[in-house]
């Protein structure tokens, strides 16, 4: 039989215990970055899924091991093709080159809490048939600094050598095209400017491809490469820049979007920006007459960088796990087509 006042209290050391023992579970949840009991926010406990539709690059890696871990050491993520686990999939990854391919044959339905992502790394200029892609795709990851999962061609990361390397050069003007259309602008700039200097041509377009290997050896024995973009756009930087030039260890001239949107990625004193100049003759001049003192100044990045490239598509893809906690859930791109080419 219950009676009241109850016989035995709680005597004050015990209510003082219980006391100091909840707050020190609330301490914890910042020592510790134990939010979860504490929040009403859905986070995900298990590994994340991350199906690719169809694989960017011709041939598809061998991606049945827990890759993200083993190359890039990114936990709790695993990466598939298997379309049999899509209704399982947390993110479905779409590359935009095969997607328009086959675009009847995306599924019908999403699941509950699934996120779509459109990937691609042409420009706008070259990415076809966008128009149809309305309230379809949550996030896109692309070269844009503005897409929900930032994705460049390359970047510059900090190291401490404190070294510069200049490999030997043995020609002024080097250039590697492969793809060249008259009505290109690069083209115009190049026909120009080969009025007034020398240019090194390699490539499917003179019929002078080179190998894989050859590349860089070749590149890095000229003083300026043409980074010469096939179209300009924001953020539309390539690995013309990146490995052609800068990790081979020679001086970019970049023909893309404005000077100060390169500066966002590299130092401005690391690069020649055709638009520095009135007329293609006083660029040439200008690359023509250097000095051995003027021509060192481009390369002192090195004492503070080293080049990374992106050019695995597992480690790309591996990343969307890294930034997952930070895109918006629930975000529908209303009109991919009027996103891209803004």
């Amino acid at each position: 039989m219950l009676t009241w006042p109850p016989r035995s209290l709680p005597s004050v050391k015990v209510l003082i215990t219980i006391g100091l023992f909840i707050t020190m579970l609330w301490n914890l949840k910042y020592v510790l970055n134990l939010s979860d009991i504490f929040s009403r926010a859905p986070r995900h406990t298990k590994p994340l899924m991350i199906l690719v539709w169809e694989w960017p690059s011709k041939q598809a890696p061998n991606i049945s091991t827990d890759v993200c871990r083993d190359l890039y050491n990114i936990m709790d993520c695993w990466l598939t093709m298997d379309r049999r686990l899509y209704s399982l999939a947390d993110v479905v990854v779409f590359h935009h080159d095969t997607l328009q391919k086959n675009r009847d044959k995306l599924p019908k339905e999403k699941p509950p809490g699934q996120n779509w992502l459109w990937v691609s790394l042409e420009s706008p200029t070259n990415t076809k048939a966008l128009a149809g892609w309305k309230q379809t795709f949550n996030w896109v990851m692309t070269y844009r600094q503005d897409s929900d999962i930032f994705m460049p061609y390359g970047k510059l990361v900090p190291n401490r050598s404190a070294m510069v390397n200049i490999p030997n050069k043995t020609s002024l003007v080097t250039w590697v095209i492969s793809n060249y259309h008259r009505s290109q602008k690069r083209a115009a700039v190049y026909r120009n400017l080969s009025r007034y200097l020398h240019v090194d041509i390699y490539g499917k377009a003179n019929k002078k491809p080179l190998c894989k290997d050859c590349l860089l050896p070749t590149t890095s024995k000229s003083k300026f490469y043409l980074a010469f973009e096939n179209s300009i756009h924001r953020d539309y930087i390539t690995e013309k820049v990146w490995r052609n030039s800068l990790m081979a260890g020679t001086v970019p001239v970049v023909l893309g979007p404005p000077r100060a949107n390169y500066e966002q990625f590299v130092p401005a004193d690391s690069f020649i920006h055709v638009d520095d100049f009135q007329s293609l003759a006083e660029l040439a001049t200008f690359l023509k007459t250097m000095n051995a003192s003027r021509y060192r100044q481009f390369f002192a990045w090195q004492k503070r960088y080293s080049v990374k490239l992106y050019v695995d598509w597992r480690e790309r893809i591996c990343m969307i796990c890294t930034k997952y906690a930070s895109l918006r859930q629930g975000h529908v791109y209303p009109d991919l087509e009027s996103w891209f080419k803004a």
